[in-house]
């Protein structure tokens, strides 16, 4: 008998978001920001070479030798996991916690050992108005309509989410078009059309956390006199190997993933991450080299 799906689930099948409000407490919320403030001060001063740098959409964010990664601005943070960054200890612990963990495992019908770590990063105020144009994560916009729906018929394999430091309301998509292929208009509309038939913006306030179909088509809306510091990640299903390898191997993990401390999580916690982590390192085995899911 296959096992019933909970209200979160069937939320996310059906429209291709679930919002879960206050997921963090008061002093999750306000230990995190201490972190990602220190976290963002040192990717603005150039001191971290993992950045979203300005106007670039996607991967990769290359940096010129010898130039500072932050010299046209920044949106993102990428590698918060990595062991060189002095705050991933903070990431560490909430990414492989009971609390996030376990609505995954809800979401994705699964228990532990089905697990993949795969990833963690911060996307913040940028340092001019930015925009992210109509895109699904893992099709190109060169899709055919036969094409898109083969692609979103697999399983998705995974969980990505947004946890919210700030109130935020930069996420806008289009509900239940995870579904179907893009209609004639959305073929036609312009990268960055406004006012598309059924879109909405997801408001989150600070401490919730919405999960997302990464194949909902969606795109961002970036303020750079709001600020912004929104956890961005993602866990994903041991049968989805063929599947997510690109989406996340195209951000670079396999350069440190090996040497995340994961001393800083008790004794389950730390079980369970070891796991995630192995199936990480025998997805990018196998997998080789991946290439990108997107241009821009």
């Amino acid at each position: 008998m296959p096992e019933q799906k909970s209200k979160l689930l069937e939320s996310l099948e059906q429209d291709g978001f679930v919002l879960i409000p206050s997921l963090l407490s008061q002093a999750e919320i306000d230990s995190l920001r201490i972190e990602a403030k220190k976290t963002v001060d040192l990717a603005r001063s150039g001191s971290w070479p993992y950045v979203r740098t300005l106007p670039k959409q996607f991967p990769p964010w290359n940096i010129g030798e010898g130039e500072s990664p932050a010299k046209d601005g920044i949106w993102g943070v990428q590698s918060l996991m990595n062991p060189k960054l002095a705050t991933s200890s903070s990431f560490i612990k909430i990414y492989f916690s009971d609390k996030m963990l376990g609505v995954v495992k809800e979401l994705l019908q699964c228990e532990d050992e089905y697990l993949v770590m795969e990833l963690f990063n911060l996307l913040i105020r940028p340092d001019r108005d930015f925009e992210l144009r109509w895109h699904r994560d893992d099709i190109p916009s060169s899709a055919t309509a036969e094409e898109e729906l083969a692609r979103l018929a697999e399983p998705a394999w995974h969980a990505q989410w947004n946890m919210a430091l700030y109130d935020d309301s930069s996420l806008i998509v289009v509900p239940k078009s995870h579904k179907r292929a893009r209609t004639a208009a959305e073929r036609d509309m312009s990268e960055y059309e406004t006012g598309v038939q059924g879109e909405i913006r997801v408001e989150m306030k600070a401490g919730d956390v919405v999960f997302y179909d990464n194949n909902i088509l969606h795109r961002g809306k970036y303020e750079s006199g709001k600020e912004r510091a929104t956890l961005h990640g993602s866990v994903g299903h041991r049968n989805g190997k063929g599947l997510r390898a690109r989406n996340v191997l195209q951000h670079g993990l396999r350069e440190w993933v090996s040497d995340i401390d994961l001393s800083v999580l008790n004794e389950e916690e730390k079980k369970r991450a070891e796991g995630m982590r192995k199936r990480l390192l025998g997805m990018a085995e196998e997998s080789g080299e991946v290439g990108y899911s997107l241009d821009g």
